[in-house]
């Protein structure tokens, strides 16, 4: 059994890592920055650089942020195969451990080796850094951008004129104060999925959420099993 989930854990890292790099390696070749194409009305390729982590968050330098990434995929990485070592893994744990680390796997590559692949996408189609000798200079390790490109704005419409501006005093239970920047308000239009991600992402988001499952429903059945002893 620890041998089969080691190679189930081995292929799924490979898989999603092939599978991430070929979607991110098409569109930097194919598209310019800030280019979209409609898939649907509902899904777009819009192809977006980012310096930070999923869905374009920024945490620190990039130099940071990189090596963090590296420490920490490094740390997810060891924790798995020990678990399997030790004969505590679960399928669906190796499964899901198996997703989060090849995403962020995948990520870790744009970071550390696109800087010197590529050419930048500002205007034109990147092209690779062999291929375009004199295009770019020497770009530098570790200070790639990570590639994003699937957009689905599922959900959109115009919030009525009647519905408060950033700014204005509002009075709600009695109590008057001005509504916020971060809150919804009829100065633009409600859009849902406003971040554009890639595949990388997505494994990690939905690694991450089956984890989360798994933990509480671990704690629901150590509290049963406490009760029904007790």
């Amino acid at each position: 059994m620890k041998r089969n989930q080691t190679i189930t854990a081995v292929l799924i890292i490979l898989v999603i890592i092939a599978i991430d790099q070929w979607i991110k390696i098409y569109v930097k070749t194919h598209f310019v920055l800030r280019e979209s194409y409609e898939v649907a009305s509902w899904f777009y390729l819009s192809f977006i650089e980012n310096n930070g982590m999923a869905y374009g968050m920024e945490i620190g330098s990039k130099l940071l942020l990189t090596s963090f990434r590296i420490l920490a995929v490094g740390g997810f990485a060891w924790y798995l195969f020990r678990q399997i070592r030790l004969g505590r893994a679960t399928w669906l744990f190796v499964v899901t451990m198996a997703m989060v680390v090849a995403g962020a796997i995948g990520n870790i590559i744009d970071c550390v080796f696109y800087g010197r692949w590529f050419t930048d996408s500002y205007g034109r189609v990147a092209q690779w850094v062999d291929e375009a000798a004199g295009l770019m200079p020497s770009g530098e390790w570790l200070q790639g951008k990570v590639v994003d490109m699937f957009y689905f704005p599922l959900i959109k419409f115009d919030w009525p004129a009647s519905f408060p501006h950033i700014g204005e005093s509002v009075t709600w239970l009695g109590v008057t104060f001005e509504w916020p920047e971060w809150l919804p308000c009829c100065d633009e239009p409600f859009l849902f999925f406003k971040p554009v991600f890639n595949f990388a992402d997505a494994a990690i988001s939905v690694g991450v959420g089956l984890l989360l499952i798994i933990y509480f429903l671990s704690l629901r059945r150590e509290r049963e099993q406490s009760a029904a002893k007790s």
